[in-house]
């Protein structure tokens, strides 16, 4: 029989254990509770959208969040994903295809998601996640009276009669690989009477108000639709698919594996139709990204009001 000494010290040392295994269970608390999660985006209406739309659903996932959204173009944001700056931002297969990897074009959307995830994980240690069904491809756009105009409804048509049309776009659509090298490459040399470089939310403005003839567009471009625009047919192949995806520091999603669920919820969500809509929300109803993204979130039932 223990004497009770023995049992006090034994009492004590039970008392000592629990004690190391609630500390022990405190440090192993999922990491969304400790950790910020720095989220990042380019520099046009979607990605604010979308950058929003990841930091709310990470934050109700339980994740404390950083947001740095408006960040610049592509090398921009590429750049600031690798250095640590961010842990993520979307990013588009066609994009990481030819923008960044600088691979030839490709039409098939499986083989282009495939295609960049595997190279970013072995060249970069970045994780593609689930793509969304959206395809916010690239594209060439003029107004209805624009086009009938000037007879142009094609690529091609555009690039025969280039010498008199402006085009308006962003600053690196004149260096982007699917930008004009890569019309011209694909098309033919020409020369545009004049390619003006904006803020890419100053595109359509510059087109309906007549500064321009042409503007570089995209696939889920809200503006579409409100100003009944033609999108001038890519007769000869030359945009891949552009679905949208968050791309993540593979450090980041090891610590945080709950980033992988979170997101991946939201991917089948995103479609062309429900692109369009948001878009138009910020863009042509002047709302902030962030409601119209929260909005949309308790909509669907991916976070609480």
């Amino acid at each position: 029989m223990k004497s009770p000494s023995s049992r006090k010290l034994a009492g004590l040392w039970l008392a000592v254990l629990l004690l190391a295994q609630s500390l022990l269970a405190a440090c192993a608390t999922p990491a969304s509770r400790s950790t910020t999660i720095k989220v990042g985006s380019k520099d046009f209406t979607e990605q604010f959208i979308l950058g929003e739309m990841y930091a709310l659903v990470l934050e109700n996932a339980g994740f404390k969040v950083e947001r740095k959204l408006n960040l610049g173009g592509t090398p921009v944001a590429q750049a600031a994903l690798l250095s640590g700056e961010i842990d993520l931002y979307p990013e588009y297969t066609g994009t990481g295809l030819l923008t960044v990897l600088k691979l030839p074009v490709e039409s098939d959307p499986k083989v282009v998601f495939d295609t960049v995830a595997k190279a970013y994980r072995e060249k970069y240690k970045l994780v593609w996640l689930d793509p969304a069904p959206m395809n916010n491809t690239q594209a060439l756009a003029m107004t209805q009276e624009g086009s009938a105009r000037h007879g142009v409804k094609t690529i091609s048509e555009m690039v025969a009669k280039a010498s008199q049309l402006t085009l308006i776009g962003p600053p690196e659509f004149e260096s982007r690989e699917d930008g004009l090298p890569g019309i011209k490459k694909v098309y033919g040399d020409f020369q545009l009477k004049r390619y003006i470089a904006v803020d890419p939310g100053l595109r359509y403005k510059g087109l309906v108000e007549g500064q321009a003839d042409v503007a570089v567009a995209f696939g889920t471009d809200g503006e579409i639709s409100a100003y009944n625009l033609v999108l001038l047919k890519d007769d000869r192949g030359l945009f891949p698919p552009y679905q949208v995806a968050p791309v993540v520091r593979q450090q980041a999603l090891d610590a945080n594996p709950k980033i992988r669920d979170a997101l991946n919820a939201l991917a089948p969500k995103i479609t062309d139709a429900t692109m369009q809509r948001l878009n138009n929300e910020v863009s042509g109803k002047q709302r902030e990204p962030a409601d119209v993204a929260k909005e949309f979130l308790v909509q669907e039932g991916l976070i609480k009001k």
